[in-house]
């Protein structure tokens, strides 16, 4: 009978066939997906976390910190204005709104790292003045510097050459990644995908 089937087929028939076999095709290829979701979820975890915590400890105040700042899909705002404050311009006291997304860039550089140690920052935001302060005396001091639209920051961890923190940086591949080796600090920010 099967015989007598194949036989009788018509090119429409074939396109049935051709269907089914790619139904069991993606059905297949749906199943395997689903045995590799626990790795997956993982890794996606790891991108995506529920929540985000970071530690920071000011060089230049004394002040530390350490808090959850995002958490189920929503930053918290209260952690982000306590992040803003520390990382305030210690030289004026002028605070300014931090870019969500350099915290973001700070806790991805933390996952890759692996590390939990508090960040040392060297410098965050930063007011006009004392930008032009700074350019006046150094000329690595850009005219621009995001650090006065708080999307810039100067950091190390304790006991971790910047080398590998900067080279966790460039891995990411997001926002400007500066290396100050004599000064011993990595800078990062959130514009363009930039090296120096």
């Amino acid at each position: 009978m099967l015989q007598r089937i194949l036989e009788n087929r018509t090119s429409d028939d074939s396109d049935i066939v051709m269907s089914r076999r790619r139904f069991v095709g993606h059905l297949v290829c749906g199943s395997l997906l689903t045995l590799g979701s626990p790795v997956i979820a993982e890794a996606a975890k790891a991108r995506f976390p529920i929540h985000k915590t970071l530690a920071f400890d000011n060089l230049n105040t004394g002040d530390k910190l350490k808090l959850t700042y995002y958490e189920k899909g929503r930053y918290i705002s209260s952690a982000l204005r306590e992040i803003d404050y520390l990382l305030r311009d210690y030289r004026t006291g002028d605070v300014h709104r931090i870019d969500p997304a350099l915290l973001d860039q700070l806790h991805e550089l933390k996952m890759i790292m692996g590390v939990n140690r508090p960040f040392e920052i060297i410098s965050g935001y930063r007011s006009p003045h004392t930008n032009a302060k700074l350019r006046n005396h150094s000329s690595g001091v850009a005219n621009n510097s995001l650090h006065m639209q708080g999307r810039a920051i100067d950091i190390r961890l304790e006991g971790l050459d910047t080398r590998h923190l900067r080279n966790a940086a460039l891995s990411m591949h997001r926002g400007g990644v500066g290396y100050y080796a004599k000064s011993d600090f990595v800078h990062l920010d959130t514009g363009n995908f930039r090296t120096w």
